[in-house]
């Protein structure tokens, strides 16, 4: 849980939650703390030219050219997955 007022960890102290900033959570307060959102980064499709591009043979209109990107799909353990998007005829293709 986490302050109100600075966002720090609050600690327990004399039974109470406690902040080094000298907030005192008061009793019963504990289940309406606000959970923080997570912002996820996702790749636009409306800004394509902001990618790398990479020389990629297109499969489906032979175009030579490629946005690439990537992106972690699967445990940590094992390598990220490797998008390709043709620069002409905007097929994605990926590599495991």
């Amino acid at each position: 849980m986490f302050c109100p007022k600075c966002e720090n960890l609050l600690m327990p102290k004399a039974g109470k939650m406690a902040c080094s900033c000298g907030y005192v959570q008061e009793e019963g307060h504990l289940k309406d703390q606000k959970k923080k959102e997570q912002t996820i980064a996702v790749v636009s499709e409306k800004m394509p030219d902001k990618l790398p591009r990479i020389k990629y043979d297109c499969k489906a209109c032979k175009n030579k050219e490629a946005f690439f990107w990537t992106l972690q799909t699967r445990s940590a353990d094992e390598p990220e997955t490797r998008f390709f998007k043709c620069t002409k005829c905007e097929k994605v293709y990926r590599e495991y």
